[in-house]
């Protein structure tokens, strides 16, 4: 019985382990800096964060808009209204592909 436990652990683990991080195609780069609650600058122009935005670290983790590092090199969606409403901070690897 522990045996097949372990087995459905590891199972699920290695699911969990191979989701992989996928940024859209149309997704724009840029560097990012927060400035207060939902407004940032983008490449030197303030710009706001749309209601919702999700914000992914390089460990593709959710953070609070307030989390983000200032001078994040990212990629970008915007919301139908103009607003950035996706983000992805690069990881070392993703900034050195063009």
């Amino acid at each position: 019985m522990r045996a097949l436990a372990l087995i459905t652990a590891a199972l699920f683990a290695a699911a969990a382990f191979a989701q992989l991080r996928t940024i859209p195609p149309d997704a724009k780069r840029a560097k990012m800096s927060p400035v207060q609650e939902r407004i940032v600058v983008l490449d030197g122009k303030r710009e706001m964060f749309a209601p919702g935005v999700r914000i992914r670290d390089a460990q593709n983790r959710i953070i609070v808009p307030n989390a983000l590092p200032a001078n994040s090199l990212v990629k970008y969606r915007r919301d139908p209204n103009g607003a950035i409403h996706e983000v992805w901070i690069l990881t070392p690897k993703e900034a050195a592909q063009r």
